[in-house]
């Protein structure tokens, strides 16, 4: 089986990497950004092209999902599976005779950060048995964590992800302004943030919620409001309202 991945952003960098790893056939990972192929292709020593896409048995697209569709029609073999590595598209998003199917990684990727590959859930979907046992064996190969998903489920899981890492990061940042404000190192936040996302491994997140919200601590969100202003503000006071109606305070 040879494999051919499209892309040259975060999630075709580390998807190259892992089946680079785990011996998995990757004979070419192509795109439009040529600087960043040339790195991945340097780094992890496989064939690119901006201009010729290699004749392979699967195809897996990593772009964005607004340029899925568009990247799909590149693929002019019939006699192929394409797969794309979106949570909230439908397989049948991709524009070609071929077969179609998805190979979702449920994990946020950052080019200057290692992961531990074997940890990636992955969900796969495909038209038919024989495509999906294929999908099963080489995500098997890089993953423990293995699984067919249909498209309505998978919508859901990467609306999940994205409370659980999107939401969450984009507080980290707001955070940091705040203490970036007051010439605090955020560094002396690093314990509480590791801690918190420690304890949810044991215990269930609604139980580990602590704060002044959750006491209805009147005074101290009082307080806090009179410090913050503009979207920080209104961050604060919808956070606080969901916790509170969550524990009906």
């Amino acid at each position: 089986m040879q494999i051919v991945i499209i892309g040259s952003g975060n999630v075709a960098y580390h998807m190259a990497k892992a089946f680079v790893l785990n011996k998995i056939p990757l004979i070419q990972i192509f795109g439009r950004n040529e600087k960043e192929l040339h790195k991945i292709s340097d780094e992890l020593k496989i064939s690119y092209s901006t201009e010729k896409l290699e004749d392979a048995d699967l195809y897996i697209i990593c772009v964005s999902d607004n340029s899925v569709e568009n990247v799909s029609k590149i693929i002019t073999k019939k006699d192929c599976l394409v797969a794309h590595t979106s949570g909230s598209l439908p397989k049948e998003i991709l524009v070609g005779e071929y077969r179609k199917s998805s190979f979702y990684p449920l994990q946020t990727f950052s080019r200057s950060k290692e992961l531990e590959y074997e940890k990636i859930p992955f969900f796969i979907e495909a038209e038919n048995e024989k495509d999906k046992n294929l999908l099963f064996e080489v995500a098997s190969k890089i993953s423990k964590n293995v699984m067919e998903s249909t498209h309505e489920k998978r919508k859901y899981i990467h609306l999940t992800a994205v409370f659980a890492c999107n939401f969450v990061n984009h507080l980290f940042s707001r955070a940091k302004e705040i203490s970036d404000s007051q010439e605090i190192p955020f560094d002396y936040f690093l314990p509480l943030i590791d801690e918190t996302v420690q304890k949810i491994h044991k215990i269930e997140p609604k139980s580990a919620q602590t704060g002044p919200a959750v006491r209805n601590d009147i005074r101290v969100l009082e307080l806090h409001e009179q410090l913050l202003k503009d979207e920080s503000l209104e961050i604060y006071k919808t956070m606080n309202h969901s916790i509170q109606k969550m524990y009906e305070l």
